[in-house]
């Protein structure tokens, strides 16, 4: 483990030694401490060209490692294993717009993608319950990033990502990516088919 930085006090970005692994941005890894047969599955956070590879982690309050990942100190052997997943871009529709949802930590994987393709036309809908939760948004050009705050109203939009989506339908041409609370994607879901939205230009990642 090369260091930790905190963005709240429940939430850190971890970064660790690549070592050579290759992935492709959406995809996640799998994390555990020597001795221990508890292994938690991570989105991967950082972009395919960097030489390191971050994590975007939540303290659960009854977890069992998450908490103890926070305590890790430089230098300290974690395993990691992978690539695994399948909640990547399609190369051949990566011209189209894309609309990525997600919510609290599910945004690792779009955090990835955006940064791993620069030129991607893609919006970014983030659902949090507070401003505090909007992880490093300054990392997304100015208008790709839309954050959902539904406890109070100083994001750009006051409600549920759902709430959202009811009031600025999607274009039917659009890729949607769906990352995060299984709630969550159930409901975008359920919203699109109303719609009459295409489902194979939907890709789902449930977190929880």
């Amino acid at each position: 483990m090369l260091n930790i930085r905190d963005l709240t006090e429940s939430t850190y970005v971890m970064k660790l030694d690549r070592n050579g692994m290759k992935f492709m941005a959406g995809q996640h890894v799998t994390i555990s401490m020597p001795g221990d047969t508890q292994v938690r599955e991570y989105s991967i956070y950082s972009t395919e060209n960097e030489c390191f590879i971050e994590l975007l982690i939540k303290e659960v309050d009854d977890g069992m490692v998450s908490k103890r990942l926070r305590g890790c100190l430089p230098g300290e052997h974690l395993i990691m294993d992978g690539p695994f997943g399948f909640f990547t871009l399609d190369e051949k529709r990566r011209h189209r717009h894309h609309l990525f949802i997600a919510t609290g930590t599910g945004i690792a994987p779009f955090h990835s993608m955006a940064g791993s393709y620069p030129d991607l036309n893609y919006t970014l809908l983030h659902g949090v319950r507070t401003c505090e939760e909007a992880y490093e948004s300054h990392f997304y050009p100015a208008g790709k990033y839309i954050l959902c705050t539904s406890r109070d109203d100083t994001g750009h939009f006051h409600g549920r990502v759902t709430d959202y989506i009811r009031k600025n339908p999607v274009d039917p041409g659009t890729i949607v990516y769906l990352c995060g609370n299984s709630n969550m994607i159930y409901e975008v879901y359920d919203i699109l088919m109303s719609l009459h939205f295409p489902a194979d230009q939907i890709k789902t990642e449930v977190y929880f």
